[in-house]
């Protein structure tokens, strides 16, 4: 103990330190602000969750939804699988119908046929002359008729022969295909004067036979339907998207192009058989020759100005 000067106690008081009962209410208040905070932080998270299992709804009840729409474009799609396989099994049996009708029907024709025009031309040599102008103008018309029928029978029987009597597909160069052509087109070349020239010519993979149809049957008619001055006729090909796009390209009458679908077309013509011989079956054939390939034919012209058709041959082995 300090004395001072009077002899009075002049020792600072010491801090009190604060009793149990007076720090009792600050580590509550403490203990209830950490409580509130984690009650904050409690409240923040499940709200978090709440938001959470809302857009999980939301979400699974857009995936119920696509799941639903999902089922519901299979199902259409596998009906109309369905229907396009009823369709083609329908189309293929039609098909081999017509194929197969069109065997027997112009085989069956072809021994009558092949009487009536031997008995007309027959007729024909024998009574020429003998009996009045008439009759020699109607025996002319049988002859002529009989000719042109067994023309048209053997035309159809080519066509229903294109998918049942086709050749394995192998290596084919075309070059000297095309030779073989012009060879067999050697007469009308010469009588039309015609120039027929060609790009360089690849080696496909073809029918030979059939692909000598096809060309046979587009410089023919180049050579066929031409105008006043000789045919020119050039062929040339192109590489183009894994084909090989053959082009006949000549300076003919041309075809009007509301005609370019419907020449394709079996037995479709667009002049009289006085105008040009013919059966109108040729285009048919070719037509039906470059599908079984897998590829396509399309024609491009005017009338008066010439004609290019083009066909497609795939530049690999399918």
């Amino acid at each position: 103990m300090a004395i001072g000067q009077a002899g009075v106690d002049l020792a600072v008081p010491r801090a009190r330190e604060p009793s149990v009962l007076e720090s009792a209410p600050r580590a509550l208040l403490n203990i209830l602000e950490d409580f509130e905070a984690e009650k904050a932080h409690l409240e923040s998270v499940q709200r978090a969750t709440l938001n959470i299992l809302e857009d999980w709804e939301a979400e699974k009840l857009k995936v119920e939804l696509i799941n639903r729409q999902l089922q519901k474009e299979i199902e259409e799609r596998q009906r109309a699988e369905e229907a396009l396989q009823e369709y083609s099994a329908e189309l293929a049996r039609s098909n081999a119908d017509l194929q197969q009708f069109a065997y027997v029907a112009s085989h069956d024709l072809q021994e009558p046929l092949r009487m009536v025009a031997s008995f007309t031309q027959l007729l024909a040599e024998r009574y020429r002359g003998k009996l009045d102008a008439d009759a020699d103008e109607f025996i002319g018309y049988a002859v002529d008729g009989a000719r042109r029928m067994q023309t048209l029978i053997n035309d159809l029987l080519a066509y229903s022969r294109v998918g049942t009597r086709g050749k394995e597909f192998a290596p084919t160069d075309c070059e000297a295909l095309l030779h073989a052509v012009l060879t067999n087109l050697q007469n009308a070349v010469e009588e039309t004067r015609a120039e027929v020239t060609h790009d360089s010519l690849p080696t496909v993979w073809a029918d030979a036979t059939q692909l000598s149809q096809v060309f046979q049957n587009l410089i023919g008619n180049s050579l066929k339907f031409h105008g006043p001055a000789p045919p020119r006729v050039h062929i040339s090909v192109q590489s183009r998207d894994g084909d090989w796009r053959f082009s006949v390209r000549d300076n003919g009458v041309g075809i009007a192009p509301q005609y370019s679908e419907r020449i394709f077309v079996l037995f479709q013509r667009l002049h009289t058989a006085a105008e040009y011989p013919g059966t109108g079956m040729g285009l048919a054939i070719a037509k039906k020759i470059v599908e079984r390939h897998g590829g396509r034919i399309w024609v491009e012209s005017e009338p008066g100005k010439g004609a290019t058709f083009y066909f497609t041959i795939p530049t690999n082995k399918r």
